[in-house]
């Protein structure tokens, strides 16, 4: 835990404190401007106060904002352009109320207040663009969405990764915070060497490993928890836009490879392909793989259990309560299965691809509620299984390559998930004939129906016989 020192805690009063004399000091020369007309010159006695008011103000938030400015977080010149504009402000609303003083001629009152009221709108700019970035106004008259994290590409196999999906989706998402103008946490992310670098806590990018990088921990926390990014009243990454930024570290974070370069898991092509189509950039909202709502933790003793019984059952998160069990070492039996009841509440990922899992364990599994993921591939169950996990209404993913199910009851026993977002069914009974139907169903769930083919690039090596 990292303590703010005194200077630091008042600096972050700025935000707080520099609304007060740009309040004051309009309403100031407001009135001053208004005196011009003679029906108005009833305000005169007012203005001298409000100057004076504005004036010690403005000193109290250039020296918080100067403390702020110490941090670090922000960009250098832009800090400074926006210091001393703001210094500018205080020095001539002081200027301005001596004038009062003075007795000033109307004019020059007029004048100062013109200049003041400029500066002001000024200083104000720059601290919106240290705040939330210098093209902040310019991109709302472009009309640049904020929603639009990654824009369609055209032919997502031949871009390139990092420029085309993974810079946009940081730019749009990160940026604001550790670009170029601002680094909160010391942390900058416009290039992936400064991600390399890391902030505060460290690197945020571990080429080869998403999951011990910083950048998709945060992401991947509750969004109630204070460490979550983006900040919950930020706009939020997308499940598909996650899973793309876990899957470019994973091979390796490059700046230069395309798409087509890079090993592509099964589970990651719907996801490409939507970019491409565009479905990963729509204001539909997509429900988390990792629910928001806290959970409390599960039995130890249950767990224990589960793992005699030769159950991999581990957090989704170092420091999440929710858990995901595999049944890549350990036989599906029912009595087995009988044991993750107990976990219920905490269950949200379950493997039990290519084990003995039959449509009578299904029943079982139907009684695990919260859901999100399952994986029965290259298991013996049938249509018949298939109709229990309509009991499920959390699920959002279902891999089902390797099995026998069919096309028609995939359409009368799973239409009803409203949260369901992939269904694999590689290799399973829908025949070619049917996936029409199926896409017609579930338009708005990615199918993945296998098959790929890849271009032949350039660099690789073709045998002709």
């Amino acid at each position: 835990m990292i303590l703010l020192t005194i200077p630091e805690f008042i600096g972050r009063f700025h935000p707080i404190l520099v609304h007060l004399p740009i309040g004051i000091l309009l309403l100031g020369c407001l009135f001053q401007l208004l005196t011009i007309n003679p029906k108005f010159v009833f305000l005169r006695p007012a203005i001298p106060v409000i100057c004076l008011l504005g004036a010690l103000a403005a000193i109290f938030s250039s020296g918080s904002g100067y403390l702020l400015s110490e941090s670090g977080d922000y960009d250098g010149e832009l800090v400074d352009l926006h210091f001393w504009m703001g210094i500018s402000v205080s020095i001539i609303s002081v200027l301005l109320y001596l004038m009062y003083r003075k007795g000033v001629k109307e004019l020059f009152l007029n004048l100062t207040s013109a200049t003041l009221v400029i500066l002001i709108t000024l200083t104000g700019h720059y601290g919106g663009s240290l705040t939330h970035g210098s093209d902040y106004m310019t991109s709302a008259l472009k009309g640049e969405s904020t929603k639009v994290a990654i824009p369609p590409v055209p032919d997502v196999q031949k871009a390139i990764a990092y420029t085309h999906l993974v810079q946009p989706l940081l730019q749009n998402r990160c940026y604001s915070c550790h670009g170029s103008e601002k680094q909160k946490g010391k942390l900058r992310m416009d290039n992936i060497s400064f991600m390399l670098k890391g902030g505060e806590d460290g690197a945020s990018l571990v080429p080869g490993r998403a999951n011990e990088s910083e950048l998709i921990k945060r992401m991947l926390l509750p969004i109630t928890n204070d460490d979550h990014m983006p900040p919950k009243e930020k706009p939020q990454l997308t499940a598909e836009e996650i899973s793309l930024l876990q899957w470019w570290i994973n091979e390796g974070a490059t700046a230069d490879k395309k798409v087509a370069d890079l090993k592509q898991p099964e589970e990651i092509k719907p996801v490409l392909m939507s970019f491409q189509t565009g479905a990963a950039v729509s204001k539909k909202k997509v429900a988390a793989d990792i629910p928001e709502e806290e959970v409390g933790k599960a039995d130890p003793a249950a767990i224990e259990q589960l793992k005699k019984a030769g159950v991999v059952v581990i957090p989704v998160l170092s420091n999440s309560n929710y858990l995901s069990a595999s049944f890549v070492t350990a036989k599906a039996d029912p009595e087995v299965l009988k044991l993750l009841d107990a976990l219920k509440k905490q269950l949200i990922w379950l493997n039990l691809a290519n084990s003995s899992v039959t449509d009578a364990g299904l029943a079982i599994v139907a009684k695990l509620e919260n859901l999100r993921k399952i994986n029965l591939s290259h298991t013996t169950i049938t249509d018949k299984g298939l109709a229990l996990l309509k009991g499920l209404p959390k699920l959002q993913v279902i891999n089902l390559v390797g099995t026998k199910v069919t096309a028609q009851s995939i359409i009368t026993q799973l239409k009803g998930l409203k949260e369901l977002q992939h269904l694999y069914l590689y290799q399973t009974g829908v025949e070619q004939k049917d996936q029409a139907k199926l896409k017609s169903s579930f338009n708005k769930v990615s199918l993945d129906f296998g098959n790929y083919t890849l271009p032949i690039l350039a660099q690789d090596t073709t045998v002709f016989k």
